[in-house]
């Protein structure tokens, strides 16, 4: 793997930075492949509980695709550019949880990816966008789909049909981000998340992030049966016996992820 796409790790936390600061972190083809090579790395790696994506510098978090390969496509070449995988779809459906941590600008497909992932936690100085209007584009990476999911369609609109940036505390503000904290405690914050989130059951996560993304495809009543039936799925496992007998015993638990 080359230096666009950097590993490493803080526990059971895997960090993964997208290193082109000097193009404020877009995504280009050998990102997008980079980052496709180290999720299905980590997905089996039984050591990893929790990945967080983050963007290298203070600038930015992913400002975008590069535009320069837009330059002379035709819509034949843009369809072939974007066959499967997608790195926007195995990210929402990666089996661990997933968390952006939004460093600065997050913009077009920055957005997008991060919209793609469990949890946005940003930086007070975070700008966010889909400005794609301003190219004679639209989303083209699930901004139109996911966004009025989190926002409603009335805030969709206006950001997708303005191109404008709205910055962190607005995006809290209409559920774009989930969390929004001082620039300098960004990762210190982000980390003590995803290391409380990573010393849960594995198994048990995998599931609630399945009941959880079923519940943006499912009517209410078939999201509740498939809860019901996970639910008792998960009696069926050696951590489910390990969680009770450690809360019995008031003591910690040993997860397995079986």
């Amino acid at each position: 793997m080359s230096q666009t796409v950097l590993s490493s790790r803080e526990g059971r936390v895997a960090i993964l930075t997208i290193n082109r600061p000097d193009k404020l972190n877009a995504l280009n083809e050998e990102v997008r492949v980079e980052l496709l090579a180290a999720l299905a790395e980590i997905e089996h790696d039984d050591g990893v509980g929790v990945v967080v994506i983050t963007g290298a510098g203070e600038k930015s978090f992913i400002a975008g695709a590069d535009i320069g390969e837009f330059a002379g496509r035709s819509p034949f070449d843009q369809r072939f550019a974007m066959r499967s995988p997608r790195i926007f779809d195995v990210m929402a459906s990666f089996p661990k949880p997933v968390i952006a941590m939004i460093n600065g600008f997050c913009l077009g497909g920055g957005c997008e990816l991060s919209m793609s992932c469990d949890m946005r936690i940003a930086s007070d100085r975070a700008r966010f966008g889909q400005p794609e209007i301003n190219l004679g584009l639209i989303p083209g990476g699930g901004g139109t789909q996911r966004l009025p999911r989190l926002v409603g369609m009335g805030h969709a609109m206006r950001m997708i049909l303005s191109g404008d940036m709205i910055p962190a505390a607005e995006a809290k503000e209409i559920g774009l981000v989930d969390l929004v904290y001082p620039a300098d405690d960004l990762r210190a914050k982000t980390l003590e998340i995803a290391q409380k989130i990573a010393a849960k059951s594995p198994l048990t996560l995998k599931v609630a992030k399945e009941a959880l993304r079923a519940s943006e495809k499912l009517a209410i009543e078939d999201g509740i049966t498939y809860e019901r039936d996970l639910f008792c799925l998960c009696f069926s496992s050696k951590d489910k016996e390990e969680g009770v007998a450690a809360f019995l015993e008031k003591r910690p638990a040993a997860w397995t992820g079986k």
